[in-house]
């Protein structure tokens, strides 16, 4: 199986090293981090990600605009993107589809199938 690339976008830096943690018990993951959507858009000069790990409330620009802003990007058109939410609710969940996103993921997730959910996710 091909290593998965994945950038993490999350302005909490105890969620960025647990999702770090969490993923790199997957060997088969290649995970950079950025703390906030304009370090996230920074990055993907450098790194392109098979999958993007976005959390929804940051400030500055939420995890909805940092979407939009990687979709303006030709290369990143297609880029999946999952979004990690506080907020469990349905409605919420079906409106980050609506926007385009692959899936979504909910806090508080269990780090030991973290990596095993995303891929299904990805799978999907």
């Amino acid at each position: 199986m091909s290593r998965v690339r994945l950038l993490h976008v999350d302005d909490d830096s105890d969620i960025l090293e647990l999702v770090t943690y969490s993923i790199r018990l997957d060997p088969l993951f290649e995970v950079r981090c950025a703390a906030s959507g304009a370090a996230a858009l920074a990055c993907l000069g450098a790194f392109t990600p098979d999958v993007i790990l976005l959390d929804v409330m940051m400030p500055s620009m939420d995890g909805r605009q940092t979407l939009e802003a990687i979709r303006q990007l030709p290369e990143h058109v297609a880029t999946p993107v999952i979004f990690l939410t506080a907020r469990a609710f349905r409605e919420d969940n079906a409106r980050l589809i609506a926007l385009g996103a692959k899936g979504v993921i909910t806090k508080p997730f269990d780090p030991m199938t973290l990596a095993r959910d995303i891929r299904k996710i990805l799978a999907d």
